[in-house]
């Protein structure tokens, strides 16, 4: 039963993506050269929405769906991780016109060269686990 109810939600947040141009190469495009404000609001909305069930969570207790306390702490802040790991992620993002989540959003609503994508971040996703080590953390 916790497998259907993953499934319905990735559903839905996969087709809110796409109804609402999240996945969408242009609006992406438009983003990048300030264009227009459609994809600043929704990154900002998805953020305040964040920090809001955050906030829920800790002053609830919620637990996970197999009953185990959230342990929600706080990252350890350096610049330069953020500052590498950024402008990996960014460049990454204007090349492929597309970031993580959306890349599957894509791949399910019928674009196939997103598989290109797809490979060539789980590639780096496992050349980071590899690397992981000799990294700045």
């Amino acid at each position: 039963m916790r497998y259907i109810t993953y499934l319905s939600i990735g559903i839905l947040f996969g087709i809110i993506m796409f109804k609402s141009e999240a996945a969408s190469w242009f609006r992406i495009y438009e983003m990048f050269h300030f264009g227009s404000f459609h994809m600043y609001g929704l990154m900002g909305s998805a953020v305040v929405i964040g920090i809001i069930g955050v906030q829920i969570i800790k002053q609830k207790n919620i637990k996970t769906i197999d009953g185990e306390k959230m342990n929600l702490k706080p990252k350890d802040l350096s610049v330069r991780r953020y500052l590498f790991g950024g402008t990996i992620f960014g460049l990454g993002w204007a090349l492929a016109g597309v970031c993580p989540g959306p890349m599957y959003v894509l791949a399910g609503a019928g674009y196939i060269s997103i598989l290109i994508v797809i490979v060539g971040a789980l590639i780096g996703t496992f050349l980071y686990g590899l690397l992981k080590k000799k990294l700045p953390h």
